[in-house]
């Protein structure tokens, strides 16, 4: 029997993970501060720790710098709140397995924790133990069953192609499309499935980032370098070192910012604002954008110099409205996700929807879809969605 420890100052979630991981058949040990686990630790000798990253007498980058000097292939995995995934990565570049965030979902950490034993045993529990232990919520979910997937029509088929060419190679990609058609997923499957896999995935949406910020979020700054830098900030590129970097709607950047990205991206090094230290970086870069970049150029709006430099391979992502065969089975995929969410049992969409859906234009591409298929299973007291409670935007 695989031994978990647990440790967590919240006594809530201990018990929780404590009676969840025990009914899927593991040995579980809790400890309540980071003292009281390496203490366990010890003794215990687990094959695995779940700790969570704020701890009342250390975090997980100190547990984790403990933990390794004793047992360097133990796994590690962290917990932590959605506001400090920067850190949680940082604490993957040392040497922890993988993270999960807050709020904590059965299945996602059961599938982590398998993931975890498997890198150390090489092997797996066998199917009729799964089964014996499987939770009737996992029972409405296939296992390792992937956050986003890729259609069966002519252009979604030319895309994952395009994918397969250019994952296992580290040229920067310039990934194009509209609003909500996917492009980060794509970029994300890119990193997938590149020699980067088990490095991070950092992702930046540099319309959403102010001109004043943008150097500081991707470079990192030293305190005390501008009013408000009141602590040493890591940038993404730190962040994303040996991993890949995602740079969403690249073209909003400051022009400025151009000029120092064209600098990091020719050199692969980078220097914090405030700061007089250079550091190397090994970081692939993939962007997108939904109008051409080399028009932006011709235009003045985006470096030409860096245009080239990011423009070794370019990817097209179609519009949903352009793959229609795709449109069910992207909402069925939503569906079974919703049902999880919610906590339902809705089989599927009436005749009179899937004509709607198919007609539809979708000008918000899957993520307009995933909004409607999740309003309309919410509001839904049936085991069909009706056209009644779909509500286009």
């Amino acid at each position: 029997m695989e031994k978990i420890l647990i440790i967590d100052d919240d006594a809530d979630v201990c018990l929780l993970l404590d009676r969840f991981l025990k009914r899927q058949s593991y040995e579980v040990e809790v400890a309540s501060s980071g003292k009281l686990g390496m203490e366990k630790l010890m003794a215990f000798k687990p094959d695995l720790i779940l700790s969570d990253f704020k701890l009342g007498d250390m975090n997980g980058a100190d547990l984790l710098t403990n933990v390794k000097s004793k047992f360097p292939n133990l796994p590690v995995i962290i917990i932590t709140g959605y506001s400090d995934i920067k850190v949680a990565i940082e604490v993957l570049k040392n040497g922890a397995f993988d993270y999960v965030t807050k709020p904590l979902f059965p299945d996602e950490i059961l599938d982590t924790i398998k993931k975890a034993l498997k890198s150390v045993s090489g092997s797996v529990k066998t199917e009729a133990k799964e089964e014996k232990v499987e939770t009737e919520k996992s029972k409405k979910t296939k296992k390792d069953k992937p956050k986003y997937i890729f259609g069966k029509s002519f252009a979604s088929k030319n895309l994952v192609n395009q994918i397969n060419v250019v994952a296992p190679t580290d040229f920067s990609v310039i990934i194009y499309g509209e609003s909500g058609s996917g492009k980060e997923a794509v970029a994300n499957e890119i990193h997938l499935q590149s020699k980067r896999k088990n490095k991070p995935f950092v992702a930046m949406d540099c319309g959403a980032v102010s001109k004043e910020l943008a150097g500081s979020e991707l470079f990192g700054h030293e305190k005390g370098s501008f009013t408000g830098a009141i602590n040493d900030k890591v940038g993404l590129f730190e962040l994303a070192d040996g991993g890949t970097l995602f740079l969403d709607e690249v073209g909003n950047l400051p022009y400025d910012i151009q000029v120092s990205l064209l600098r990091v991206v020719q050199e692969r090094r980078i220097k914090k604002i405030g700061g007089n230290k250079e550091k190397d970086v090994d970081v692939r870069i993939i962007v997108a954008s939904n109008t051409k970049l080399i028009n932006a150029a011709k235009e003045g709006k985006f470096r030409e110099d860096l245009y080239y430099r990011f423009n070794e391979f370019e990817i097209e992502v179609p519009p949903l409205r352009d793959r229609e065969n795709d449109i069910m089975m992207y909402a069925e995929f939503m569906l079974e996700n919703v049902n999880v969410d919610l906590d339902k049992d809705i089989k599927g969409f009436s005749d009179e929807v899937v004509e709607v859906f198919k007609s539809y234009p979708w000008h918000g591409n899957i993520r307009e879809l995933k909004n409607v298929v999740r309003r309309a299973a919410l509001l839904s007291q049936a085991e069909i969605i009706k056209v009644a409670t779909c509500r286009m935007n």
